[in-house]
């Protein structure tokens, strides 16, 4: 069976809707899915309503930026109670620090020249504000876009470069995520339930067995295999850590959004699945 356990919409990063990431994984004969936005669940019930009509499983789903003692990672967080008031101030809690520092971001940049209504760009995000987002709007401008690509020295700059360059610079800002205490994490899942999965550890490195030995003994429940950002040598080394560990196997495509331009590969699905009999105690999280 055809499962898809990551995906992103417009409720933060994502580029099409809950209802359009759902037509789209039904085009890919998806079973079961599960709306993984970051640090917000504001999509969910647009989600579910979607796959209900395309006879698609939902599985609750948010991705959230964790910190535990000196490392920060991403977890994904699966059949929680979504209407808890204690997981909607620890989200709404990532939302003001993030918005706090966009500001801070655009600010500096309208000082160097940009043209930009700071106040109606933050109020276009009442949840998860992403930097693709936040660079669509900047170069949107043709002045802005002539101003960057006279800055950068680039005829066409992507997206990396602006981000590099105005929201990755020490002199104007860095946007980092808003992180959560892993242990807050932890805390709050004793009471509304759910699993804690390791989301994509091989792209930031999280492959080390020291500490899956100590997320292990924290109360974290498995780890995401199967990810277009892991190679094969660090799929077959994860599953057998995963095994080590008796953590539950999950997939995701990190779907975004298709790619467009005429590529011949658009998203991940074209060349890569994610099927539940390669996934070991993936049954726990969708049923």
């Amino acid at each position: 069976m055809l499962i898809d356990l990551q995906v992103h919409s417009t409720y933060s990063d994502g580029y099409l809707s809950p209802t359009d990431v759902v037509r789209y994984l039904a085009s890919k004969k998806v079973r079961v899915a599960s709306l993984t936005d970051h640090n917000t669940v504001g999509g969910l019930d647009e989600f579910k309503w979607a796959c209900k009509q395309h006879k698609i499983k939902p599985i609750n789903g948010l991705e959230l930026y964790v910190k535990y003692k000196n490392k920060k990672m991403n977890l994904l967080w699966y059949n929680f109670n979504e209407d808890n008031t204690e997981l909607h101030g620890l989200l709404r809690d990532t939302h003001v620090r993030r918005r706090a520092k966009v500001r801070n971001i655009l600010t500096n940049l309208k000082k160097r020249g940009f043209i930009m209504d700071i106040d109606k760009i933050l109020d276009r995000y009442n949840r998860y504000i992403p930097i693709n987002r936040l660079v669509d709007e900047i170069i949107s401008s043709p002045e802005n876009f002539k101003k960057v690509k006279k800055e950068l020295d680039l005829k066409f700059p992507r997206e990396e470069d602006v981000i590099h360059n105005y929201f990755r610079n020490r002199d104007l800002g860095v946007l980092e995520e808003s992180y959560t205490s892993l242990e807050r994490v932890i805390k709050l899942r004793h009471q509304i339930g759910g699993q804690l999965i390791l989301c994509h550890p091989a792209k930031y490195n999280y492959i080390y067995r020291e500490v899956w030995a100590e997320l292990n003994k924290l109360g974290i429940d498995g780890v995401e295999i199967l990810s277009p950002h892991h190679n094969y040598g660090a799929i077959m080394y994860i599953q057998y850590l995963a095994r080590e560990f008796n953590f539950i196997e999950t997939g995701g495509s990190d779907f975004h959004r298709p790619e467009g331009n005429n590529f011949p590969i658009q998203n991940s699905w074209d060349y890569f699945e994610i099927k539940t009999r390669f996934l070991r105690g993936v049954s726990k999280i969708i049923g």
